[in-house]
């Protein structure tokens, strides 16, 4: 399980084109990649299981707890994302609701857009 950020203090400023905002790349495939929103509602869990192609979830609402195969849960909010490896062990719950961003594909390196959590 790996963390990064993707929070504003962590993009670019985009001024091409007469622009003016701020970007925090996540990621960039060439193979097939599916991406969905997953919504959790208060007391809502992803129960323990293995993931079977790489995933990221990109907090973007609300705040839960992740694990891997360790029992210790770690706490996400937005700006957060989380990195599992094909077949690792995982959990996502919240208490009071959350919502992300799930990115799965066989090539996902988040590490090549955004830096690590510290």
């Amino acid at each position: 399980m790996e963390f990064y950020k993707f929070s504003k203090d962590s993009g670019k400023r985009i001024s091409k084109f007469n622009s003016n905002f701020i970007m925090s790349r996540v990621i960039q495939t060439d193979k097939a990649v599916n991406i969905g929103c997953m919504h959790l509602e208060e007391n809502g869990i992803v129960g323990y299981h293995q993931a079977v192609v790489p995933q990221l979830l990109v907090v973007i609402n609300g705040e839960g707890y992740v694990r891997n195969d360790i029992e210790n849960y770690i706490k996400v909010q937005p700006g957060d994302a989380v990195f599992w490896e094909k077949d690792e062990w995982h959990e996502t719950k919240t208490d009071k609701g959350i919502t992300a961003i799930v990115i799965e594909s066989v090539e996902l390196n988040p590490s090549l857009y955004m830096p690590v959590k510290k």
